[in-house]
């Protein structure tokens, strides 16, 4: 780092995203993206003519993205907050609600971001391990004293909590903020979106990414109270008011109301994943029960690391964590079938080689 940069960043710990390796092709699994391409509509509303409009500044207020989210949640467009992903809806969530008095609470074992920004925004934080089979202390919760930040699903687990657990918190918690990380809900998980009117301390995070075929058009939203939501959009338009270009707001309205498309896409990955694991478990593996488009899985005779380099070496990018509590397991993403099967199958490859299979 340089002479030059400000003195809050010297123990800067910038988040490391997966790998994009270009030395050869790969099956990619390693960032939990959808294998299938957008909606169509998606493609029909990037046209020519959205093309020719580029050169005027969008709409800042990112209405048609907005209304199109609270139309398909029955929500009102007050209530919804875009960005450029859901990672900087977390950072304006972060700068507007977090410093180092009013602090948040989130588990040990969960998105890596929520760290980063801590340590960027200079914000307290306190860490609930999560319990020895990777559930939720949801006690542990209850007696904090700063807000809550659950990813729900869990971000690298794929396990869940009930939404009655979640009102649990939220009845405990109400002068405290809940935010729950929704990255993963549409793999046939309940959303808390429909609590939202009954608990004015709730904040959704969704995200495009996902289920919605989305990851380079880097689109996220928050849903909470109207007054939340203000809040949020005071301190948008105090330093990045057109954070959203014409092309995301286009092709994120048209990836929401293309509802029967996310279900298509999302019943297909539910459908290969549970025969992923399947597979898995007849290799041998331990598979933690997974909610997402993901699968948490590790071999009890082979270490983590060495399956995450053996799967490079065959072509595969997994995510491997060297942290204590979770080195020996891989997250693996869900692809397509024929990608599954080709895990599988060198998976079996690796475990004969080995004479473990």
């Amino acid at each position: 780092m340089t002479k030059f940069l400000s003195r809050r960043y010297k123990d800067l710990s910038p988040y490391a995203p997966g790998p994009h390796p270009k030395d050869r092709e790969y099956i990619k699994l390693n960032q939990n993206e959808s294998p299938y391409p957008p909606s169509p509509a998606v493609k029909k509303a990037l046209s020519g003519k959205l093309a020719d409009s580029l050169c005027m500044y969008e709409d800042p207020f990112c209405m048609e993205l907005r209304e199109a989210i609270a139309k398909v949640n029955h929500l009102a467009p007050d209530q919804i907050f875009v960005g450029n992903g859901s990672d900087e809806v977390l950072a304006f969530l972060f700068q507007a609600f977090f410093d180092e008095e009013q602090g948040v609470a989130f588990t040990d074992i969960t998105y890596d971001f929520y760290q980063c920004y801590c340590r960027t925004f200079n914000v307290d934080y306190e860490l609930i391990p999560l319990k020895e089979d990777f559930s939720y202390d949801l006690d542990a919760f209850k007696h904090t004293e700063k807000s809550i930040l659950l990813a729900n699903p869990n971000a690298l687990t794929g396990m869940r909590i009930s939404l009655e657990e979640i009102e649990e918190l939220l009845k405990s918690s109400s002068d405290r903020l809940v935010i729950i990380d929704e990255a993963y809900v549409d793999f046939d998980n309940p959303s808390c979106l429909p609590l939202l009117n009954k608990y004015p301390n709730l904040i959704v995070l969704q995200t495009f990414s996902k289920s919605r075929c989305l990851a380079a058009g880097r689109i996220g939203f928050a849903a909470a109270s109207k007054e939340i939501i203000d809040d949020m959009r005071a301190l948008k338009f105090s330093f990045s008011p057109f954070n959203l270009s014409a092309l995301s707001i286009a092709a994120g309205t048209a990836a929401a109301l293309d509802t029967d498309y996310v279900k298509q896409c999302t019943a297909k990955t539910i459908a290969v994943r549970d025969m992923f694991i399947n597979g898995l478990k007849r290799l041998g593996f331990c598979c933690l029960e997974s909610h997402a488009n993901f699968v948490f899985a590790m071999h009890p005779c082979i270490s983590g690391e060495e399956l995450w380099h053996d799967l490079k070496e065959a072509g595969i990018l997994t995510r491997w964590y060297n942290e204590p509590r979770i080195k020996e397991y891989l997250r693996i993403s869900i692809g397509t079938e024929e990608d599954m099967q080709q895990v599988l199958k060198v998976f079996t490859e690796i475990l004969k080689k080995k004479g473990l299979c």
